[in-house]
């Protein structure tokens, strides 16, 4: 075991994991000896060695090696393992990343199985997503292969009897075709097609109606409708710590009543017109009491409390919010991402420099690295549909589906450099796109320029094949830090 600790030092400290781990692996496996030998396949047979998980119970207490690891150290292992997956075997990274999806029913951290399914994705080997999910054993795949494509028992009698097949390679015979079998034709197949899609809608929509209840988004009620805009007036001329504790507890009850829309309540009680001091409040009281299968609650009080305030700030926020927001959001940080930052780097008209202020000490002070390098991946190259947030419908016109590119938002990307944030080579790549895209825009911006300088000096061993293109894009600025730039990027 102690000859891998070099190896998962590097998954742990290194700001380039993949590359960093592929030349070690490589250098390994020339010095290792023929009895442990360290290369590819060594590795993953360690990731997959079975050990004994004592908090677990005794039928499933069997856990693999890498599931012992931190969640940040399992995440950034996959995401080498797809880095590299042509230089291993595909059935191991196939069965290892659908064990790593909770085959044996575990919760799987999100970041660990955002990383398995895309490693999942990729192989060729990869197989269908329901398969995929079964708590299958490596040893029994030959079997689980032949059974699944085996032919079943009543098809094999009945082909062995049938006589006057319609087709060779079905056993069906004419008598088994009756009068009702549909019979698609070249000229009527779009038809039919058509007719199956509408009456699967049919179904479809028949089948959510039949699930459907009282507690599923019905419309406020009058007297619900009455409370709301009680509160929101209460809201406004609320006076002391007292009286914000009794709020709380009110718009707690209101909004999680039995088949009650939160975020429509909260729309109505306009929660963010309130001073910071009762804000304050309300951020660390309106969750107490609250059980934890509300996941969403959360978010919907960061959405509707502290985000419509940040979204117009014009002035650095007040000291008694930005440390409750920050409490708030140590402890729920899934909900600090979609409740807040998110929404908030995703400004419409951009970030300035008083939104980048909190977010880059929210980001600081409650995320860990890897979470917050993630957060960037997702942020610059993630699809659209993987930025999830939640806001009230009515601020939704703030927010765009994409980033706008100004000055704050490159200082706010020179703050995640100075605080060590190991960013990914995608986020790297995407980042130099963007200078090249940015440099005559901001020929002249000295805040552009320092974000440049802590980019190349920070992300050096990734910028290799941009040296090129970064010098090309350099020749248009004329900031007081270009040439400090330009012979950064010369020694490379």
């Amino acid at each position: 075991m102690e000859e891998w600790i070099p190896l998962l030092d590097i998954f742990s400290k290194s700001p380039s994991p993949e590359t960093q781990a592929s030349l070690w692996l490589d250098e390994a496996s020339i010095s290792s000896s023929s009895s442990s030998p360290i290369n590819r396949s060594s590795f993953v047979s360690l990731l997959k060695k079975q050990r004994f998980d004592q908090n677990s119970s005794p039928s499933s207490n069997k856990v693999m090696f890498i599931e012992t690891l931190p969640n940040m150290v399992q995440s950034r292992i996959l995401s080498f393992l797809l880095y590299d997956q042509r230089r291993f075997c595909g059935k191991d990274l196939v069965w290892l990343a659908r064990e790593m999806l909770g085959g044996r029913g575990k919760e799987v951290d999100f970041w660990v199985q955002r990383d398995a399914q895309n490693l999942l994705d990729i192989m060729p080997e990869r197989k269908i997503d329901w398969i995929s999910r079964l708590d299958l054993g490596s040893d029994d795949e030959d079997s689980i292969g032949e059974e699944f494509d085996s032919v079943p028992d009543w098809l094999t009698e009945k082909k062995g009897g049938s006589t006057g097949v319609i087709l060779p390679w079905l056993p069906v015979s004419c008598a088994d075709v009756g009068s009702e079998t549909v019979v698609v034709d070249s000229c009527d197949e779009e038809y039919v097609m058509s007719q199956g899609r509408d009456n699967l809608e049919v179904d479809h929509r028949e089948a959510v109606d039949d699930d459907n209840d009282d507690e599923i988004n019905v419309g406020l009620q009058p007297d619900v409708h009455e409370m709301a805009v009680n509160l929101r007036a209460q809201i406004k001329n609320c006076e002391s710590s007292s009286e914000a504790l009794t709020l709380c507890d009110e718009i707690r009850k209101l909004c999680l009543g039995k088949g009650r829309d939160c975020l429509r309540v909260l729309a109505l009680v306009e929660p963010w017109n309130a001073d910071d001091e009762t804000a304050a409040v309300m951020l660390s009281n309106l969750h107490n009491g609250i059980e934890e299968e509300k996941l969403e609650w959360p978010s919907q009080i960061l959405c509707s409390t502290v985000l419509p305030k940040f979204l117009s700030l014009e002035k650095s926020p007040s000291r008694v919010l930005m440390s409750a927001t920050v409490e708030f959001c140590k402890i729920h940080q899934r909900a600090a991402e979609y409740g807040l930052v998110f929404p908030l780097i995703l400004r419409k008209e951009g970030i300035n420099s008083f939104i980048c202020e909190v977010v880059s000490r929210v980001l600081k002070e409650c995320w860990h690295l890897g979470h917050i390098s993630a957060f960037c991946q997702k942020l610059l190259c993630g699809r659209t549909e993987e930025r999830k947030f939640m806001l009230l419908p009515c601020h939704r016109d703030l927010i765009s589906d994409d980033l706008t590119w100004n000055e704050s938002l490159f200082i706010f990307f020179q703050n995640i450099l100075i605080h060590e944030v190991p960013l990914t080579q995608g986020s790297v790549d995407c980042l130099v796109s963007k200078v090249q895209e940015m440099a005559e825009r901001y020929c002249k911006s000295l805040k552009f320029g320092n974000f440049l300088l802590h980019f190349v000096a920070k992300c050096a061993p990734m910028l290799h094949a941009h040296k090129c293109l970064l010098i090309e894009s350099l020749k248009c600025t004329n900031s007081l830090v270009t040439k400090s730039i330009l012979s950064k990027l010369n020694a490379l």
